[in-house]
């Protein structure tokens, strides 16, 4: 009996996290809101191109980079657009495949990832970086944000 309590204890803790860490998500996944949100917020645009299940260098990135305690102090000074090309397409909703690749297209057009722009309330692009070294050196990733940090 005592350990039923300390079952249903850990799995509601466990609980109580993951859905802390599904609300502080700072990515977005439109354009569209992405544009608004830079205006109102008078913010740079961090697109973030990746093939999450296939892309081995996007995957280091992640970890590298975005996954980095650094990083987190540049959370609230971008808004960071999140597209993902996946190879296992049951991966996106519909909608969000459609969205996508219309992002894709528009901006990535040689389809290269991991692709880094930063852009604009109103699209513009104003730098970007391309790949990620199997050296697993975040530091020109971090200059790039440094440059539009304000």
């Amino acid at each position: 009996m005592k350990y039923r309590y300390i079952f249903l204890f850990l799995f509601l803790s466990n609980l109580v996290v993951f859905s802390q860490e599904e609300k502080e998500s700072f990515w977005v996944y439109d354009l569209t809101e992405a544009k608004e949100i830079a205006k109102k917020e008078n913010k740079t645009i961090v697109l973030y191109f990746t093939g999450s299940d296939w892309c081995r260098p996007c995957m280091m990135l992640k970890e590298d980079f975005f996954g980095s305690y650094k990083f987190s102090k540049y959370k609230n000074s971008f808004v960071f657009l999140y597209i993902d090309i996946p190879r296992d397409q049951d991966l996106l909703t519909e909608k969000q495949k459609i969205e996508n690749y219309k992002v894709l297209d528009l901006y990535n057009k040689a389809k290269t990832f991991p692709l880094i722009f930063m852009i604009n309330h109103k699209g513009k692009i104003l730098d970007q970086i391309s790949g990620y070294s199997s050296l697993r050196d975040p530091s020109y990733h971090f200059d790039l944000l440094s440059k539009f940090t304000k």
